[in-house]
């Protein structure tokens, strides 16, 4: 399986390079929530009322 990481800041490939290389020697364990399509205005509203904690993802089967 291949792993691909996405970014909606703004930096640069090496600002990138170089947070992953700090990463990879500390225990980064990001949080994420997963929501189902019947659940996204719940994700919606959590996210408007800054209840949000890591990353929330949106599951479409």
């Amino acid at each position: 399986m291949e792993k691909e990481i996405k970014s909606v800041a703004n930096v640069t490939r090496n600002d990138v390079k170089e947070s992953l290389e700090i990463a990879a020697k500390i225990p980064v364990i990001p949080e994420v929530q997963e929501y189902s399509l019947e659940e996204a205005n719940l994700a919606l509203t959590e996210l408007k009322e800054r209840k949000i904690r890591g990353a929330k993802v949106l599951i479409i089967k």
